[in-house]
């Protein structure tokens, strides 16, 4: 039985200590993280907010990333792409290390909440026990077993994504005519059109780099 875990870290044990505390009102929020042939490590970050030119000059100072790339900007957000050095003690080479999976990380102001996905009680034990080996702090919000299929980790999905997608079905956002227009879906969900909009475009891209895109793949 695998595990379902929530926890909140500092920034100084995770990843981007340097950026975040360089631009404290900006939210990061991890989309992916990607294995890349030659054993890298590259996540990719979506970033919304703030001053992303004090962001970006922090990255030069940050001991966790290398190679910082912007390849999309929606609205007031930038999606990036890095690499993880693999020299440092945290929650990211612990989890690389147990081999457990990343399904949520968002940072903000100095702090991370993580969720993560253990195939069992020997993999969630291994990793308290590298976590305390290496005095690596973090406070566990929530633990669960996962009795039942996780369709949005499934299609690469975030919980908030995944809920932003069925709001907009439910609304008849979808439909033609439209029974409701972006700016009242936003108002329904009590977030700007702007962060709609961004939200809406990375779950969209999601799925189809997960369905359509395996499926055209898998054709040949």
């Amino acid at each position: 039985m695998s595990f379902i875990a929530e926890i909140a870290v500092t920034s100084d044990d995770f990843a981007l200590d340097h950026v975040l505390a360089a631009a404290p009102e900006m939210v990061v929020e991890v989309e992916r993280v990607v294995a890349t042939m030659e054993d890298r490590i590259m996540p990719y970050f979506w970033v919304t907010g703030g001053d992303f030119e004090a962001f970006e000059e922090a990255f030069e100072a940050d001991g966790s990333v290398n190679h910082a790339t912007v390849i999309d900007e929606v609205d007031d957000s930038k999606l990036y792409r890095a690499e993880w050095t693999k020299n440092v003690e945290s929650i990211v080479t612990a989890y690389l290390e147990i081999g457990a999976t990343l399904l949520k990380a968002v940072g903000k102001d100095g702090r991370w909440e993580l969720r993560m996905r253990f195939d069992d009680h020997e993999n969630l034990a291994a990793f308290r026990a590298y976590c305390s080996e290496h005095d690596i702090r973090f406070e566990l919000l929530h633990l669960q077993e996962q009795n039942q299929p996780m369709a949005s980790a499934q299609f690469e999905l975030s919980s908030t994504q995944r809920n932003t997608l069925l709001a907009a079905l439910e609304a008849g956002y979808y439909e033609v005519p439209q029974r409701a227009t972006m700016t009242e879906l936003a108002a329904m969900l009590g977030i700007s059109q702007q962060a709609l909009s961004k939200r809406l475009h990375v779950a969209h891209k999601n799925l189809i780099t997960s369905t359509i895109a395996i499926t055209r793949s898998d054709d040949g």
